[in-house]
């Protein structure tokens, strides 16, 4: 599974040909979630707040990277990385 980005401790991945709605992986400190890149709501797991916030943040940031890269891996292309929160 590609890694999009990783920072303070938390990992952003998608996967190839993975289905919609369009979304990406999230892994942290043992936890672990998938987020609706449109909605940035969570889709399924569960992160801390604070966790959850720097992601709702950095996916606001990057939406259309986002679209781009859910885009990209759906069809079985890299899909690249994407800048990390300063």
């Amino acid at each position: 599974m590609p890694e999009l980005a990783r920072f303070y401790g938390i990992v952003v991945q998608i996967y190839y040909g993975d289905h919609l709605p369009a979304h990406f992986h999230v892994q942290y400190a043992g936890y672990s979630a998938k987020i609706d890149i449109e909605t940035l709501a969570l889709i399924d797991g569960m992160l801390p707040a604070r966790a959850k916030g720097l992601v709702i943040e950095w996916a606001t940031l990057h939406q259309e990277e986002l679209r781009e890269a859910f885009s990209r891996a759906a069809n079985l292309q890299e899909p690249g990385s994407i800048d990390p929160l300063p």
